[in-house]
């Protein structure tokens, strides 16, 4: 990889992109997409109070821009099915929208709403995982026309972990191994597994994988690390030892999403989280500019 790594930093003041009133009192893990008429929509955990075992739903706003300092709007809830729900990811294939969601067992929903506001509940299947390294956050990307990939958070051997699966048809997934372990002298050892949120983005042939460090301390809430591969499937092991040769930025974002504006050829990462923990926007999603040097 040598030269061609580029190191991420946020540019600029973070901006509150959205904060909910009706369905709950902050934001937590969420995703944006840009859905039908180029509509952007936010999904992410929320609730009153706050706490994992309250998250049963997920706030839904959208804004026709999400650049320019305005907020998104407030629209309702959706998958709200009696069980937890965090961490939603959403894709789109062939003007279907796909959405996961943890904790174990992974919740599918699938829309053809152009409002995304109708989601309908589908079976996913997950072939060879071990158990707890497919557990929550997850994150796809699509690799090919043919080939997507799904980044997990989880445990192993008493560390924290992002597994790695593979699909054809955004239903079957298969795990192919992990894509990035702690072991060693890594500091942080929550028995969740200290690594959360992944976010993969793909620039000039190279993988950089985003993921919040943390064992939910205000210290250390809104860290971020940063790795890089040239192979999505792996991403390395981190010892803590070898922080800086593996480590290629450091962030202050909470299980931030990077969003790229194709009209101005510019990167944005978003931050927000539980209340009282620091966080730029609080009970909210602030976003800004990333820059990459």
């Amino acid at each position: 990889m040598g030269n061609n790594i580029k190191k991420p930093k946020i540019v600029g003041e973070w901006k509150k992109l959205f904060a909910p009133k009706e369905f709950g009192n902050y934001v937590n893990d969420h995703c944006i997409i840009k859905g039908p008429n180029d509509i952007w929509h936010l999904f992410g955990i929320t609730c009153f109070g706050g706490g994992p075992v309250n998250e049963r739903y997920f706030v839904h706003a959208t804004a026709p821009d999400i650049f320019n300092g305005e907020e998104m709007n407030e629209i309702g809830k959706v998958i709200d099915n009696g069980r937890k729900a965090w961490a939603p990811c959403v894709v789109e294939d062939n003007g279907k929208y796909y959405m996961y969601y943890g904790p174990s067992p992974t919740g599918m929903e699938v829309s053809i709403d152009d409002a995304l506001y109708e989601w309908f509940g589908y079976e996913i299947n997950l072939i060879g995982h071990p158990v707890n390294a497919v557990h929550r956050d997850h994150m796809v990307i699509k690799l090919n026309d043919y080939t997507w990939i799904m980044y997990v958070s989880g445990t192993h051997n008493g560390h924290g972990c992002i597994s790695v699966l593979v699909s054809n048809d955004l239903i079957n997934w298969r795990f192919v191994q992990y894509a990035l372990t702690a072991s060693g002298n890594a500091p942080l050892t929550p028995p969740w597994g200290a690594f959360e949120s992944p976010y993969v983005v793909k620039r000039d042939g190279l993988y950089y994988l985003f993921v919040t460090y943390t064992n939910c301390k205000i210290e250390n809430y809104q860290d971020t690390l940063v790795f890089c591969s040239s192979n999505p499937y792996d991403f390395g092991e981190y010892t803590g030892d070898n922080h800086n040769e593996m480590v290629v930025a450091e962030i202050k974002s909470h299980a931030g999403e990077i969003i790229y504006d194709d009209k101005n050829d510019k990167y944005y990462i978003t931050n927000c989280g539980w209340r009282n923990c620091g966080i730029p926007v609080e009970g909210g999603v602030a976003i800004a500019e990333l820059s990459w040097e």
